[in-house]
């Protein structure tokens, strides 16, 4: 006789501290997804896993069970001029200033790697990589499978959004958790980001695990706690996965917004761009590249020689943009000043991403749309010395009502004193399958 599940025994194993089984997993997260368990109930489990926490099996079985309510995709059919494409894609999971997808998947694709780049939207002070690419014209991402396939065989890269058939559990218990006070609990951001990337059907994934106050995980033991968790989910489902531990302490770059990050991204595909910017791009394409076979080289020459410009441009022009055509600007800029002479010893990086959002860059729920023009630029970075009246941000707007809003947040996010901080790499270490 088949075991019978309830709502409440399930919601009761866990509240109590235990584990649940494979049965009652598969049983709650496909009967959420068809209706028959309510919010309520699936509010009050995800509370209790967020208290309780799961072990390496629960969370795998979790993912799985979510992959399972959808479709998965399969790239193993891929060829370009007669021999087989390996896929290899890259997860971030947020910050402010996080434009490296940009750059980083032409980039890798310069070397002959695909590169399936199915990316989301903005939510609150993180920014969205689709909503920076929307800010150049023509440019859409919706796109179907037979489309996707289309671009990998021929630019070797494309960035678009995820179909409504990948891990439809995912996107219904994420608007849950949205709005329970559940979106931090490390074994469900785990599932949420690994069952669609799993079931997008990449050979290998690269994790870009940010720490840090622009970072939903503010201590490295949490972000680590998290990038290993993946990294079992990745390897044990068959994806060979690896992760990168990089800071988010301070806003990547010098830009915060979309136009204005897809113009800074141009700038390091020409070769340029902020030295974090291309340093964190140049480290994620190094293990992209030997998760996909290709070691003993240097990916920063193809920044330099206009390989990945190619691509980008090939990338851009086959998902309907202009890669030439001008970006919006903003109708109305306003400069905030140091009001002291000093050393810029931080930028906090959640007050310029609060900003940014403020100022129409971002939106509060999903579905608000998003200003294109709008925006922060930064002119310096801790370490520089500054006199009173010197810039020291930028704001971009459509709408120059949010100005007060954008300067409040701003008010305090460089710290100027007396003391040089130290420099450092944004890479903080490399998390891989314990032996």
């Amino acid at each position: 006789m088949a075991e019978v599940f309830d709502a409440v025994s399930v919601i009761r194993t866990k509240r109590d501290g235990q584990a649940l089984t494979d049965g009652q997993i598969d049983w709650v997260v496909h009967a959420y997804t068809a209706g028959l368990v309510h919010d309520e109930q699936m509010s009050a489990l995800a509370m209790a896993i967020l208290l309780r926490g799961m072990d390496r099996r629960e969370i795998a079985r979790w993912t799985e069970a979510m992959i399972d309510t959808g479709e998965r995709m399969d790239f193993t059919h891929l060829h370009r001029r007669g021999e087989p494409l390996v896929t290899v894609d890259k997860h971030s999971t947020g910050g402010v200033g996080d434009k490296i997808t940009l750059p980083l998947a032409p980039l890798v694709a310069s070397y002959g790697i695909a590169v399936p780049q199915l990316s989301g939207r903005g939510l609150g002070h993180t920014g969205g990589t689709l909503d920076k690419l929307e800010a150049i014209p023509g440019w859409r991402c919706d796109l179907t499978n037979s489309a996707i396939t289309e671009m990998l065989e021929s630019a070797g890269a494309v960035i678009c959004a995820a179909g409504s058939s990948l891990a439809p559990a995912d996107k219904k218990l994420y608007a849950l958790r949205d709005v329970t006070g559940t979106v931090e609990s490390i074994p469900l951001i785990a599932s949420s980001i690994m069952s669609k990337k799993i079931a997008e059907g990449t050979s290998a994934l690269v994790l870009d695990v940010k720490v840090g106050s622009g970072a939903f995980m503010k201590s490295e033991s949490d972000a680590r706690e998290l990038a290993q968790i993946m990294v079992e989910i990745g390897n044990d489902a068959g994806v060979r996965t690896s992760a990168l531990l990089t800071s988010m302490a301070e806003p990547l770059g010098l830009t915060a917004g979309n136009a204005i990050e897809v113009a800074e991204s141009l700038e390091v595909l020409a070769g340029g761009g902020p030295a974090d910017v291309v340093e964190l791009t140049v480290a994620l394409a190094r293990e992209m590249l030997a998760a996909g076979g290709i070691t003993g080289v240097d990916p920063s020459e193809n920044l330099h020689n206009g390989k990945a410009m190619d691509v980008w441009e090939a990338m851009i022009a086959g998902q309907g943009g202009d890669p030439r055509a001008p970006l919006p600007q903003a109708r109305h800029h306003e400069v905030i000043t140091a009001g002291a002479s000093g050393i810029v010893e931080s930028i906090d990086a959640m007050a310029v991403g609060v900003a940014a959002w403020r100022l129409g860059a971002g939106r509060e729920r999903q579905g608000e749309a998003v200003q294109a023009e709008a925006g922060v630029r930064w002119h310096v970075r801790a370490g520089d010395t500054v006199g009173a009246g010197d810039p020291l941000f930028t704001m971009y707007t459509q709408t120059s009502e949010r100005f007060a809003a954008g300067a409040h947040a701003l008010a305090d996010a460089a710290v100027i004193g007396s003391a040089a901080p130290q420099s450092g790499s944004r890479v903080i270490d490399r998390v891989t399958v314990d032996p």
